[in-house]
């Protein structure tokens, strides 16, 4: 079959005029018979999949080959040391066992391996009797292939704390569990109530409704030009999220408007008593203006008698 695929490689003439044509020829073919017979122990003889055949698939073929018997043996010389490992294990006879075990035929051959459990097992104390138990029930109940005390103890630890939060979650559901059921209850006899016969609506209940109903009219009504409004608003409304120089710039508007109208009720504090209308209050105005004549005037006199009678004296001195 190998010859029959090469033939297409090189022609018949070649082969016989050149010696060294046909010892390629030859190695390519035998390469090839060796790859097919690899191919036809991994696959089935017709599960072969097609590829095509050339120098770089040949090269590439024979070394997935080589790798592949390499590891095959590799595996073959394990496997071999282990089962003859377990063999001789499993035949040599037990040399140190306490005394008081199988003392009454002393030379009988057991396996290595049993001798060791049961020295183990017989110098365990009680407590050791009770943990090494404990350790084969939770590994057994955990699925633990190979126990040992840190990756038990990590178990438990992850398995207490699921308890945890298992009983955690079902306190929650027994708290849902009893609020549902008190609902049901109160929606029950409230169903009750409203089916019964002697059941009546208060007499305010139509009046309400069509207040209701009226309230939602006016509403409705009301409803676009809100909505208008909410847009105007909107649309002029320059920044919903002001900034620090905003609120600064406001602030001094403030206290320049708080300046103002400090001034402001300065001015109006003269004018205080003073009626609304603005001509009783020039009225008003006018006549307390007169007041002030007449005592400017009556001062003036005042003074000038008080400037005569202390006159002559000055002139006696």
């Amino acid at each position: 079959m190998a010859h029959r695929r090469h033939h297409h490689h090189l022609s018949e003439d070649s082969a016989i005029f050149s010696p060294s044509v046909a010892r390629i020829a030859a190695s390519t073919a035998r390469d090839w018979s060796y790859i097919d017979s690899w191919l036809s122990t991994k696959f089935h003889p017709r599960s072969v999949p097609p590829f095509e055949r050339n120098p770089d698939t040949l090269k590439a073929l024979l070394a997935l080959a080589a790798l592949n018997e390499a590891a095959d043996e590799e595996r073959h010389l394990l496997a071999k040391s282990e089962s003859a490992a377990l063999q001789e294990i499993s035949l040599e006879p037990v040399q140190s066992l306490p005394a008081n075990t199988h003392s009454h035929n002393p030379g009988t051959r057991r396996p290595l391996r049993q001798g060791l459990l049961d020295a183990v097992q017989h110098n365990l104390l009680s407590e050791g009797h009770t943990a090494l138990d404990a350790m084969a029930n939770t590994a057994l109940q955990l699925g633990v292939a190979f126990p040992e005390p840190e990756s038990l103890g990590r178990r438990m630890v992850s398995l207490q704390a699921s308890i945890q939060e298992t009983e955690q979650m079902r306190a929650r559901v027994n708290i849902l569990h009893c609020y549902i059921e008190e609902e049901t209850s109160r929606i029950n006899n409230l169903r009750r109530q409203f089916q019964g016969d002697d059941y009546k609506p208060p007499p305010h209940l139509a009046k309400q409704n069509l207040e209701l109903q009226r309230k939602v009219k006016a509403m409705s009504a009301k409803l676009p030009d809100l909505q208008d409004r909410v847009a105007a608003l909107a649309s002029s409304t320059e920044s919903s999220h002001p900034t620090t120089t905003d609120i600064a710039r406001d602030e001094q508007e403030y206290l320049d408007i708080l300046a103002r109208k400090r001034d402001l009720d300065l001015q109006m504090a003269t004018f205080h008593g003073l009626p609304s209308n603005p001509d009783m209050a020039r009225s008003e105005l006018e006549a307390l203006r007169g007041q002030l004549r007449n005592i400017t005037s009556q001062r003036d006199q005042v003074f000038e008698g008080l400037v005569e009678r202390e006159s002559p004296a000055k002139r006696r001195r």
